[in-house]
């Protein structure tokens, strides 16, 4: 629906969106597709079964910075 941004959905403690495997959480954004979304996640060094809740503080801010 677009409610949320990278950032809100990042840092939200919602047990919905921590479940939420990050590529799926990537391609949902506009403009990012899954090429996109692995690539970016391949350069930051997340694991593609990664999910929302298992991200570090670094890879959140790293995240960010690419795409938010």
């Amino acid at each position: 629906m677009g409610s949320l941004s990278l950032a809100d959905a990042l840092g939200s403690d919602d047990t919905n969106i921590g479940k939420l495997k990050v590529v799926s959480l990537l391609e949902s954004l506009p403009g990012v597709g899954k090429v996109k979304a692995r690539k970016v996640m391949e350069d930051i060094g997340i694991a593609d079964n990664r999910r929302v809740q298992g991200l570090g503080a670094q890879q959140r801010s790293a995240l960010l910075s690419a795409l938010g």
